[in-house]
């Protein structure tokens, strides 16, 4: 593994943990050349879905993507890396269980957004008004009532 530091391929591992799920496993490394640690993760690499594009191109399942998203819409909430994470995982996992070729983009960020509703409501607004594309301030507001539960376009969609 080469050192995110100094580039040297020379490290050691320090310690391994697995996740609870035993998919993943976290490895704490000492670079011998800068002395600088740093973490890798291993994970199997598995067969995911081609997603479907809104403009019907198709590309691989990218988790990074995925995560990159969650990331942004929980930017300063007290939302861990291992809960968002975990979002990601758990979304990655549902698809491949469903054991489809391809999936639809839209299926994703549906997905991603009722995991957010659970996880911090106001990451999932964040998302929903990223991934919905708000043209004005009733729409944003619309969906915040709905995730109120005063109906919406947000209160069908959070709780399915």
């Amino acid at each position: 593994m080469r050192c995110p530091y100094c580039g040297s391929m020379d490290n050691k591992v320090l310690d391994s943990r697995y996740r609870r799920d035993g998919n993943v496993v976290r490895r704490r490394r000492e670079c011998d050349k800068c002395l600088r640690r740093f973490t890798t993760y291993e994970r199997v690499e598995e067969v995911l879905p081609l997603v479907i594009k809104k403009d019907g191109t198709r590309q691989a399942f990218d988790r990074k993507k995925l995560l990159s998203g969650v990331r942004r819409a929980c930017e300063k909430r007290p939302v861990s890396i291992e809960e968002m994470e975990g979002l990601a995982d758990r979304v990655e996992q549902h698809f491949q269980d469903l054991g489809e070729r391809e999936i639809d983009s839209q299926a994703i960020g549906e997905l991603v957004m009722q995991r957010l509703a659970e996880l911090d409501k106001v990451a999932y607004v964040r998302f929903a008004s990223v991934y919905r594309d708000f043209q004005d301030v009733n729409e944003f507001m619309e969906e915040i009532r709905g995730l109120l539960g005063e109906g919406g376009r947000g209160s069908d969609k959070a709780g399915s």
